[in-house]
C-alpha cells in the first residue's frame, strides 16, 4: 500500500523537475525532483496506529500518514514523501496505541530508501 503527500500545480512539478539537489549551510539537503519514496519497516513488536513525517525546518509533526490505516509489526509501506516542497530531510514519528513514540530525526528521504523502527 502506497501513501502520498497532497500533489502541486503541474506548473510547480514541472519547475522543480528543472532544478537539481543541492547541499544548504545547515544539515538539510534541499532538492528538486529527487526520488522520495522510503519503505518504512515496523520491526518494533507493536502496531503502529500513528506515523508522521514532518520536514525538519517544521516546528510541529504534520498530518497523520497512516490516515485510518496502521502498520502491524513485522509490516512495511511504502511513503512518498514527495509535496512540492525542496527538501530532503525529514523527521519520523512512530506512534503506539498506548501514546508512547519512537522519534528518528533528519532523514533524508532523497538518500535513503528504506527506514527501520526501531
Amino acid at each position: 500500500m502506497a501513501f502520498h503527500f497532497k500533489s502541486l500545480a503541474l506548473a510547480a512539478a514541472t519547475a522543480l523537475a528543472l532544478t537539481g539537489c543541492m547541499e544548504t549551510t545547515t544539515t538539510t539537503t534541499v532538492v528538486g525532483a529527487a526520488n522520495k519514496n522510503v519503505v518504512i519497516q515496523n520491526n518494533t513488536g507493536r502496531t503502529i496506529w500513528r506515523f508522521y513525517g514532518s520536514p525538519v525546518n517544521v516546528g510541529s509533526w504534520e498530518e497523520d500518514i497512516l490516515g485510518t490505516n496502521v502498520l502491524p509489526s513485522g509490516r512495511s509501506v511504502n511513503i512518498n514523501f514527495s509535496d512540492g516542497r525542496r527538501i530532503c530531510n525529514f523527521d519520523m514519528k512512530a506512534e503506539f496505541q498506548d501514546g508512547s513514540s519512537i522519534v528518528k530525526n533528519n532523514i533524508n528521504v532523497c538518500r535513503v530508501s528504506t527506514v527501520s523502527f526501531p
